[in-house]
């Protein structure tokens, strides 16, 4: 019997690479969509999910368990992005993007979990963001979000370990898939006084996307990630400079990497 593996948001992106990388390694994949019946040609089943709805995320929880038989391997990867000036971002937007990027996944992660208890094991890989280890100017929300999925994980992690589950983290970098589409950017406003600086970030940040990495780099992580008897607790996926802003992160003073950042968003 090959494992079951579970991938929130597996209808785009860079779950969809995931879904077709494990599904071409003969494991058994089911992926989610709000609106599974308008996505054709994918090459596994999927099931309909809304991270932001818990009834949703139980029944998709228990339809595949009950096709399957179990669910071994949860991708927690459904996730949106957001960006603007925290002062010009709607309230309801910041909840929206919590309630789909952290309490969506910890929702998603309860339901699975009696599943992995009952079996004594299983495991469940976050996909969080390198943007998640350090506030980015006018991706604040973002980064808040992605960075308590890496606590909340940290913390489980520890919780479930005698149950044989295993919990980790994986945070990509720029990878040119849609997400940029599927994002909510506060307008730029035209006489605000962020006008001109969030202008040029947000068309920097889009040309990131739209340049960055093949998400397959990512399907690789995960099925190493996957390979691996005892997982570690955090791994990055990207290029160089933006993994080793992370060791900069821990190794410089709080204001000369703060100014290192605003040098590169010419801030």
């Amino acid at each position: 019997m090959s494992k079951v593996v579970f991938i929130t948001g597996g209808s785009s992106g860079i779950g969809k690479s995931i879904g077709e990388f494990l599904h071409a390694k003969g494991y058994t994949v089911y992926g989610t969509s709000r609106t599974p019946e308008k996505v054709t040609g994918s090459v596994f089943p999927l099931v309909a999910l809304d991270v932001r709805n818990a009834q949703s995320i139980h029944s998709a929880v228990a339809e595949v368990i009950t096709k399957a038989g179990t669910i071994d391997v949860l991708v927690n990867n459904a996730g949106v992005g957001i960006t603007g000036p925290l002062e010009e971002i709607p309230a309801d937007e910041i909840r929206n993007n919590f309630e789909t990027n952290l309490f969506g996944p910890i929702e998603v992660m309860k339901a699975v979990l009696p599943q992995m208890r009952a079996q004594g094991s299983g495991l469940i890989i976050n996909v969080t963001s390198i943007a998640g280890y350090m506030g980015l100017p006018y991706r604040s929300v973002y980064s808040a979000s992605k960075g308590a999925l890496e606590l909340i994980t940290e913390g489980l992690r520890m919780e479930v370990k005698q149950f044989g589950v295993t919990i980790t983290t994986v945070a990509p970098g720029d990878f040119a898939t849609n997400i940029a589409a599927g994002r909510y950017h506060a307008p730029v406003v035209k006489g605000s006084a962020y006008e001109k600086v969030y202008g040029d970030i947000l068309a920097t940040m889009n040309d990131h996307v739209d340049a960055g990495s093949d998400p397959v780099q990512m399907a690789e992580a995960v099925y190493g990630i996957m390979k691996t008897p005892n997982p570690e607790v955090h791994y990055k996926v990207g290029v160089f400079m933006q993994k080793f802003s992370i060791v900069l992160k821990r190794i410089l003073p709080g204001k000369v990497y703060e100014k290192m950042l605003m040098n590169h968003y010419k801030l």
